[in-house]
């Protein structure tokens, strides 16, 4: 089992050193999404390929609440099959194109009170570096997630020449090493065990909680989404009806 602890010690030291650097960057998070969210506004979440799932982490999920949007787009992220249609090669393909970004954020009329949360590894595919000059442009406050030690080695790849820590005015640092994986292992060539989703997955959690706290002190506590597998509670199953109608009527200003 030694390639097995070895991943789960590095990806453990990494979730420390996690605590150990971001906090003050999640306190500042944390008060554009509260800020946000307190005032009737919407807090997007964009991330493609496997930077998705940090979108689907915050919303919906067990646990959530109303103010959260996860924009994930299915071209850029649909790509189980690995071959053919609904490929991988569409997916990177398309991240490349330059004006994906903004037709997407075209569909919307955003707010006032509305932030971007933008989560990329890398943190300079040309749709992830439009996306955050696009909302920038919008006026709106943009929170970057990254691997600070991936994107500072890597060149830029979007024709301004920027990277998404150059355009987020908050920058939040998953830790990870470049390529994202951890795990040498004698006899292959490439390593393996990526760690991302793991501390992405927390930053997202304690970005999740923090703002709940910080809402419920200034007296707007969230709407919630209850666990709905409590079969036959109707409280869980009133509440669910509740974030339902809730998070329906959060959306009206975007399509106004």
């Amino acid at each position: 089992m030694k390639a097995a602890l070895n991943y789960f010690d590095q990806t453990l030291a990494r979730a420390r050193r996690l605590r150990e650097t971001q906090l003050d960057a999640l306190d500042r998070a944390a008060g554009i999404c509260t800020e946000s969210i307190a005032h009737q506004g919407l807090v997007f979440l964009f991330g493609s390929g496997h930077s998705r799932m940090m979108c689907e982490e915050m919303t919906p999920r067990q646990g959530c609440f109303v103010g959260f949007y996860a924009m994930v787009e299915l071209a850029l992220s649909n790509h189980a099959a690995t071959v053919g249609i609904n490929g991988l090669r569409g997916p990177l393909f398309l991240e490349k194109v330059e004006g994906y970004a903004e037709e997407l954020l075209k569909s919307f009329s955003f707010g006032p009170h509305d932030a971007f949360i933008i989560i990329s590894t890398s943190g300079i595919r040309p749709v992830i570096v439009e996306m955050a000059l696009g909302a920038k442009a919008r006026g709106l406050p943009v929170i970057g997630i990254v691997s600070r030690e991936h994107c500072d080695n890597s060149n830029p790849a979007h024709p301004s020449g920027k990277k998404l820590p150059d355009i987020a005015d908050v920058v939040l640092d998953n830790q990870c090493p470049a390529g994202d994986c951890v795990s040498e292992i004698e006899g292959l060539e490439w390593r393996t065990g990526p760690v991302s989703t793991v501390t992405g997955a927390l930053l997202i959690n304690m970005l999740r909680c923090e703002v709940a706290a910080r809402l419920v002190a200034r007296g707007r506590p969230p709407v919630m989404l209850p666990s709905h597998h409590f079969v036959g509670n109707t409280s869980a199953e009133d509440q669910l009806e509740a974030y339902y109608e809730a998070f329906r009527k959060s959306l009206a200003h975007l399509y106004q």
